[in-house]
């Protein structure tokens, strides 16, 4: 399944992308906001979409706000995901080969609606490619994320 969700800046690329997909038979569902509204915020939303990715291993996401980064860095406070920014289709093909990034997340304000599906295109058809220097980082990502730490 791919998660699709954004803030109001992102509102009208997130619509794109989810109808050219659904077009290409992708299986696309939209976690919002479903109304254009200035008022709304990120954060919610990359949660919300960075919990549904993490439920099953196949699933992705694809988040979007005016400059990604503010989505990309609250989807990456969910244990498991590994949320990126891309503004070109090789960083995100890098991005899923090195790293296995489950979410994809795009900059409204720069990038074009045809642009933005051709990293959308090579999120979704590029793999993980698991050397064991890569899984051997992984690992270390996850033993990292499950250690309680303490403010002082």
């Amino acid at each position: 399944m791919i998660y699709i969700g954004s803030d109001h800046r992102g509102f009208e690329l997130k619509n794109f992308l989810k109808e050219k997909l659904k077009a290409t038979g992708e299986e696309v569902e939209n976690l919002g906001y479903f109304n254009y509204d200035p008022e709304d915020d990120y954060p919610e939303i990359a949660f919300k979409l960075g919990q549904k990715v993490i439920e099953i291993e196949s699933n992705l996401g694809i988040l979007i706000c005016g400059s990604g980064a503010g989505v990309c860095f609250s989807a990456n406070k969910v244990k498991g995901v590994r949320a990126s920014q891309a503004d070109q289709a090789d960083l995100i093909k890098k991005a899923r080969e090195d790293d296995d990034v489950n979410i994809l997340c795009l900059a409204a304000d720069f990038v074009q609606l045809d642009q933005a599906f051709l990293i959308v295109q090579a999120f979704l058809t590029t793999k993980f490619n698991p050397q064991p220097r890569r899984l051997r980082r992984l690992k270390s990502v996850r033993d990292f994320e499950n250690k309680n730490f303490e403010k002082k």
